[in-house]
């Protein structure tokens, strides 16, 4: 697998983190569990339920070592969240989530977790989505 970075950006490789000062690309040569930095959410931006367990599995994915111990708190969010929201296409993700997570397929996960935030905006801001098809 080919990855090509620009100058100054960060991958995330096997709970590694590199940078490049100049363009370059990587060729991972066997499996290998990576994060480019644009999939990198902050703490401070953890501020939904789904993105606080996207936040919690991509520790899982950047810091391998920490991924049995945080798995559990990733459990406790999923079941949280699932108690939270009606809407049944957060639900199924929110399973799917789960399973991927149980076998260990972090970075999928993450990916499921982001489709599903334009859900999770609509099941919370209900009033902004009627508000923005009215002014259309």
């Amino acid at each position: 697998m080919n990855i090509t970075l620009r100058a100054g950006e960060r991958i995330y490789i096997n709970g590694a983190v590199l940078r490049v000062d100049r363009k370059a690309t990587l060729e991972l040569m066997n499996d290998a569990t990576f994060l480019l930095e644009t999939h990198v959410m902050q703490a401070k931006d953890a501020t939904t339920p789904l993105k606080q367990v996207y936040f919690v599995v991509q520790v899982m994915l950047m810091d391998p070592a920490s991924a049995k111990a945080t798995i559990q708190l990733a459990g406790s969010l999923i079941d949280k969240a699932l108690q939270a929201f009606e809407n049944p296409q957060i639900r199924q993700g929110l399973l799917a989530v789960s399973e991927l997570i149980g076998r260990n397929r972090y970075f999928e996960a993450m990916k499921s977790l982001r489709v599903l935030y334009q859900f999770e905006h609509s099941e919370m801001f209900p009033d902004r989505e009627s508000a923005a098809s009215h002014a259309a």
